[in-house]
């Protein structure tokens, strides 16, 4: 029920395909954001009742990540791949003709679920992938996603104002049907043994691996603490610059994304690094960045300046840190790779959305303080948890020496 791993080398060419693919596949859980007054207006509903396709298409993305995704370890991920993608090229084209806004709710949750096809290709890529350089095409493929993320926004705001909302669906579409056909070329198929695996089985596989595997235990309660982070910040943000004394416009505000585009160089350094084994080390530096952001980001209350500094080392360390863990994870086991991703990225979700939820109550009741009491607070428990964790690897070392 296990695969053969091939770790030929992958070209630099097939290397950008697979993190423009990421990228392309990611942004669409993001590119509604700064069109939802435009929806509004032209599927006659209110700007609050659209807010509900981000939830749509990202309570689409964690089923996919969390039912789908590990079939990748027991299912040939070229075809998932190809599937998953023609399906989401179709939702894309019924979001742009929806004619009502369930219409469009409802296959803002189809292209949630295939867009988690990222979580597909990152596994093909570590799995394809020697011990030696796992970590930096990782890092690599991390850049591509994360750049997905903080620019989606960006051309979502550009294309909806030079044409209309629609349109941005459509090319959408046309971009993963290209990318669709590229990949079909250049991943191999995984060579399946005959013996099979029952869906609940492989459901149930998820928990034993969080059991068995303290790594993973600890990596995942990382990922949900930093992305919580993460989130808080993207979430108050938009309501800090689209108040006074900011007051910009949705335009604007997008561009705000190209600042964390720019921390995305993290994840490729954090790869080579994790790939010399110094991922734990990396792990508390990161960490700590996080922290010191947010004591720079109290200061863009009223000042562009800390708020462009803190906005730049957040998405530097939070995106380094995910780099980090996954350098770390994929070393578990080459052959499950997929339900590593699932049980990881699933932790991370749940961390974006307490995020999110807690920028609005605390934006609400205190401001932007705040947001940044929180957003503090939640990278502190990150620095004492990867303390806690580096002092009981040190007492076993110390055990196990004592043994000896």
């Amino acid at each position: 029920m296990l695969k053969d791993v091939d770790t030929a080398p992958l070209s630099s060419w097939c290397m950008l395909l697979f993190a423009v693919s990421v990228g392309a596949l990611v942004a669409d859980l993001y590119y509604a954001q700064p069109l939802l007054a435009d929806i509004a207006h032209s599927l006659h509903t209110s700007i609050e009742r659209t807010g509900y396709l981000v939830t749509a298409v990202q309570l689409g993305y964690a089923l996919g990540v969390l039912f789908i995704v590990p079939l990748g370890d027991h299912k040939n991920k070229r075809a998932m791949v190809t599937a998953m993608l023609s399906i989401c090229a179709l939702s894309l084209l019924a979001a742009a003709a929806s004619p009502t806004f369930a219409v469009l709710a409802v296959v803002s949750i189809v292209t949630g679920i295939t867009s988690s096809a990222t979580m597909v290709i990152i596994p093909y890529v570590a799995s394809h992938s020697d011990e030696s350089v796992r970590g930096r095409r990782v890092g690599q493929i991390m850049t591509g996603l994360l750049l997905g993320i903080l620019l989606a926004r960006t051309v979502s705001g550009y294309v909806a104002h030079l044409l209309n909302w629609r349109w941005m669906y459509v090319i959408a579409a046309a971009v993963i049907i290209v990318l669709a056909a590229g990949l079909r070329r250049a991943m191999v198929p995984d060579k399946v043994k005959p013996e099979g695996i029952r869906y609940g089985a492989l459901l149930l596989s998820l928990g034993k691996l969080l059991r068995n595997e303290p790594e993973l235990r600890w990596r995942s309660w990382y990922a949900l603490l930093g992305l919580c982070s993460f989130s808080v910040l993207w979430t108050g943000l938009t309501f800090l610059l689209s108040q006074p004394p900011y007051s910009f416009g949705t335009e604007t505000i997008g561009l705000f994304g190209l600042i964390g585009a720019a921390g995305a160089l993290s994840a490729n350094v954090a790869g080579r690094l994790g790939d010399r084994g110094l991922a734990g080390t990396m792990t508390g530096i990161f960490a700590l960045l996080l922290v010191l952001s947010w004591l720079s980001l109290t200061g863009g209350n009223t000042l562009l300046f800390p708020l462009i500094v803190g906005i730049f080392v957040v998405d530097v360390a939070a995106q380094g840190l995910q780099v980090t863990h996954q350098s770390v994870l994929y070393r578990i086991s080459t052959r499950a790779t997929s339900r590593i991703t699932s049980v990881f990225i699933t932790s991370g979700f749940v961390g974006m959305s307490l995020g999110s939820a807690l920028a609005s109550e605390e934006y609400a009741r205190a401001g932007w303080h705040g947001v940044c009491q929180v957003g503090g607070v939640t990278a502190g428990l990150l620095v004492l948890s990867w303390a806690v964790q580096a002092l009981l690897n040190r007492m076993r070392q110390t055990d196990r020496s004592l043994r000896a």
